[in-house]
């Protein structure tokens, strides 16, 4: 069943003396129940525009946007939908407890191990241990994982995120996408942005990547290391280049892109110099697309 779809969605504002400002251009796009969909784009691209729109937060736009099939100018369509925006307003003089407890409440769930829950969700995002401490005391990054589990103890179907992985460390985005990867796999479905793109690559299905309110192209992981698969990038030390064409990252440290049948080549010139491989990777990566994106040379879609 598809949970979230755009069909020729656009908004435009209107900003003083300028005009006015296209933030959504004919925006397009679907997602399916158990896929979790990344959206990628520079600041000010049109991703917050979106998420306002299918939240109903702003409805003066047009095309169409629906939820689970339900248009979502209905506020029946979020039901059972959970929002985390990028930077969490959460009452400070409350504990994480209090947070989740209201949570259920807000929704109408009624559970007898009601406090047994909230904490298993707690201790999930490894904040037990801060359970009934008020938020004011908390870091900016335990406050992102109360928010968050805010959003899974009322067990959505579609969860949709604004940046969640934002101040968060190594540790906390790693156990974040490790439950989001879970609640994919039970077939929930999530639409997120983030700047970490990494991450983005390591748990969306699809990305779409959105450019001055266009959606200039959605891709697939299997779609995205097919485009010159027979490239790599390989990153090495030594006490000089081994192509005119490679990139000095710092004094002794290199880059360049070689095919792969230039690869055992290179490797075996390194070894004889003396010098030492740090990696070899694809050429083309979630970020190298971002890029040529904003250079103006975007994928065809």
């Amino acid at each position: 069943m598809t949970a979230l779809q755009f069909s020729s969605v656009s908004k435009s504002f209107v900003a003083g003396r300028s005009g006015t400002v296209q933030a959504l251009r004919r925006v397009d796009f679907t997602v399916d129940e158990g896929e979790v969909f990344g959206f990628v784009g520079p600041n000010g691209a049109g991703k917050s525009t979106t998420i306002k729109v299918m939240l109903d937060i702003i409805d003066d736009y047009e095309g169409e946007v629906r939820l689970y099939g339900v248009s979502a100018r209905d506020a029946a369509s979020r039901k059972g939908i959970a929002y985390v925006p990028e930077s969490p307003a959460l009452y400070e003089q409350f504990t994480p407890m209090e947070i989740l407890r209201m949570a259920l409440s807000m929704y109408g769930i009624r559970r007898d191990d009601e406090d047994a829950w909230c904490r298993r969700w707690l201790e999930r995002f490894s904040i037990g241990h801060v359970a009934d401490r008020r938020i004011r005391l908390l870091s900016k990054g335990t406050v992102q994982r109360v928010a968050l589990a805010h959003a899974m103890v009322v067990s959505p179907r579609l969860l949709v995120l604004d940046e969640p992985l934002s101040g968060l460390d190594p540790v906390g985005r790693k156990d974040v996408v490790d439950i989001l990867s879970e609640y994919k796999r039970e077939g929930g479905a999530i639409f997120f942005t983030s700047h970490v793109l990494h991450d983005v690559e390591r748990i969306a299905d699809r990305f779409g990547f959105i450019h001055k309110g266009e959606l200039v192209t959605i891709r697939s992981p299997r779609e995205l290391a097919a485009d010159r698969a027979d490239r790599y990038i390989v990153r090495y030390r030594a006490a000089a280049r081994l192509a005119e064409g490679a990139t000095e990252l710092r004094e002794g440290e290199f880059e360049e892109e070689r095919s792969d049948t230039e690869l055992p080549a290179v490797l075996a010139e390194l070894q004889n110099r003396g010098g030492h491989l740090l990696t070899v990777k694809p050429a083309v990566s979630l970020e190298t697309v971002f890029f040529k994106i904003l250079e103006g040379e975007a994928p065809a879609r």
